[in-house]
């Protein structure tokens, strides 16, 4: 056991390696609305309303609460909007996670085998896991730390049930993953993967049993040992939905579009297991419009295929991990591509949870074959050669591919335009890179990149508002005002609309009109401190001496160390 640890810690030492030029990476994609302009993080006194009070994760819509306090106290450490900090308490749990699955998968393979190969094959598929270029994308981006920390949570709860039998009586084991449900709701797949878990290596039964005579008494048996899993997970569920905010809408793709795509989306992920090409924080996925498309087909035929595996194996001891690994993929992505839109037919974040069942699978399935020919005549020194350099080349690209990836997060200007390169029909992708090239002052070029991405979002109203502020740096203020109009026309509840048209109408010196769509931004919403300083400045300007002095105090009252209202709080006051 010692060589192992030596070498557990020799993996997390390269893992620290491969990962050490992302510390440094920028805020990036919706970090901005989680972190960068999230007023509530930056005092942490408001941590205990993150679990009560809507209003102070109202712009995120999802209940989430511990993962909001972990940016809170990342703030406090970093004593500001420091991104080092916020990468080194995301990687250090990614860390503490991959120790956890050793041991995990050591006891989920000794319980199929007794080999000593048991173990070396468990750190080769937290190598693989660790190590993998897909990963890149959830470790990199800080607002995923809702599905690392979830995924954690998930691990170490089934770590607890099975290392400490005689304590599931007192449910110590459920303590992570109810932390895991305030982090990130993906974590209610712990119960249905507990009862696969103990269906196939504490019954040793297998999933053929459940439709034979005696199905109904076995699943009663397996619940008895998971129903408190099964509790928990569903109240919390239900509570984590209650607690979402009123006006949440999942998504403007239509249900049956964004199903049909779904399990195109499932093979997708699956292939880039092990070939992690062309990965994009943001895709130009389009869900499909027929179910009569071959890739659904494809997809259907893929999920079928891979069930009947983890099926039929299921009643082979030495097979049960495969089968789980299949069962675990396909469980964990339930949430996020099954029935329930969300607003990207596809997300490389999404991979990380899947990818635990799916490394426990794919290398306990090398291992077998391995173990099997171990005293035939093809396992001398030149076949173990080979696939040690197999192993090495594997290991090695998919390192190579992190570093590549890291560097690709560094910037905002280098990831945009990633990804304008990997999907090029991805509108939104167009814009931001065309809004990095406005604020440099390359006018003409941004305005490329965003009539670009007019062809793919022409109803997007942040790209209406990108467009008229471009067009009134170019002193074009009539084609400027019709874009501001446009964006309030197609996102009514997007309060920066609103707030850069009034700007806009600031600047072209209309200010009672200003003041109108200022004021409707703040109603849409209040802490939207630009918004603010605008109506202050609009409400000293028109002499509106009882309207600037409530919302100076309701300002201080929101934000009290806002320098503008103490200032004038002095001066006029």
């Amino acid at each position: 056991m010692v060589k192992k640890v030596i070498f557990l810690v020799a993996l997390i030492t390269l893992v620290i390696i491969i990962y050490s030029n992302h510390f440094f990476n920028t805020f990036q994609f919706d970090d901005s609305i989680a972190i960068e302009n999230n007023i509530y993080i930056k005092n942490p006194g408001n941590i205990p309303s993150f679990f009560t009070d809507s209003s102070t994760y109202a712009f995120l819509h999802r209940y989430r609460p511990i993962g909001l306090a972990t940016f809170a106290i990342d703030y406090q450490i970093g004593r500001g909007l420091n991104p080092l900090y916020f990468h080194l308490d995301m990687f250090f749990w990614f860390l503490a996670q991959l120790i956890i699955m050793f041991f995990l998968f050591r006891q989920i393979l000794r319980k199929t085998i007794n080999h000593a190969w048991t173990d070396w094959f468990s750190l080769i598929a937290v190598a693989w896991y660790g190590m993998h270029t897909a990963n890149a994308e959830t470790i990199n981006y800080i607002s995923a730390r809702y599905d690392s920390l979830s995924t954690l949570c998930v691990i170490t709860s089934l770590y607890l049930f099975i290392v400490f039998p005689k304590k599931r009586r007192y449910c110590i084991y459920l303590l992570p993953v109810t932390t895991g449900m305030f982090i990130k709701e993906q974590a209610v797949m712990f119960a249905p993967i507990l009862f696969v878990y103990v269906l196939l290596f504490e019954n040793n039964k297998s999933f053929l049993d459940l439709f034979g005579k005696k199905g109904l008494s076995l699943i009663k048996q397996v619940f008895q040992k998971t129903y408190h899993a099964f509790i928990v997970c569903s109240v919390l569920g239900i509570f984590v939905l209650v607690m979402q905010t009123k006006t949440y809408t999942p998504v403007g793709i239509p249900f049956f579009n964004y199903l049909i795509t779904q399990p195109w989306v499932l093979l997708r992920y699956f292939l880039l297991f092990f070939v992690p090409i062309n990965l994009s924080p943001d895709t130009d996925w389009k869900a499909l419009n027929s179910v009569f498309d071959e890739r659904v087909f494809v997809g259907l035929g893929f999920i079928m295929i891979m069930l009947f595996i983890a099926i039929k194996i299921s009643n082979v001891q030495e097979k049960k991990p495969i089968s789980f690994g299949i069962i675990w993929f396909f469980l964990s992505l339930l949430p996020t591509s099954s029935f329930i839109p969300i607003p990207e037919i596809t997300n490389d974040h999404r991979m990380f949870f899947p990818f635990v069942g799916l490394a426990l699978g794919v290398v306990w399935s090398i291992g077998l074959f391995l173990i099997k020919t171990n005293n035939e005549e093809k396992t001398k020194f030149p076949f173990k050669v080979s696939l040690l350099l197999i192993l090495v080349i594997v290991l090695g690209t998919n390192c190579y591919g992190v570093w590549q990836r890291n560097k690709v997060w560094h910037t905002r200007e280098s990831l945009w335009y990633d990804v304008t390169i990997k999907s090029p029909q991805n509108g939104r992708g167009l814009m931001n890179y065309g809004l990095i090239q406005m604020e440099k002052g390359n006018y003409d070029i941004a305005l490329t990149y965003f009539n670009n991405a007019l062809l793919y979002v022409p109803y997007y109203p942040y790209l209406h508002i990108n467009l008229g502020i471009l067009e009134n740096a170019k002193n074009n203020v009539k084609v400027a005002e019709e874009h501001f109009l446009d964006a309030i026309k197609y996102g009514p509840l997007v309060n920066v609309a609103y707030y850069y048209y009034a700007d806009f109408l600031e600047r072209v010196n209309r200010q009672r009109e200003s003041v109108y769509y200022a004021e409707h931004s703040l109603v849409l919403d209040p802490t939207h401190l630009p918004s603010r300083h605008l109506l202050i400045n609009l409400y000293h300007d028109l002499n509106e001496k009882e309207k600037l002095k409530k919302i100076i105090a309701e300002t201080l009252h929101i934000f009290p160390q806002d320098s503008l209202s103490q200032k004038l709080t002095k001066d006029l006051f």
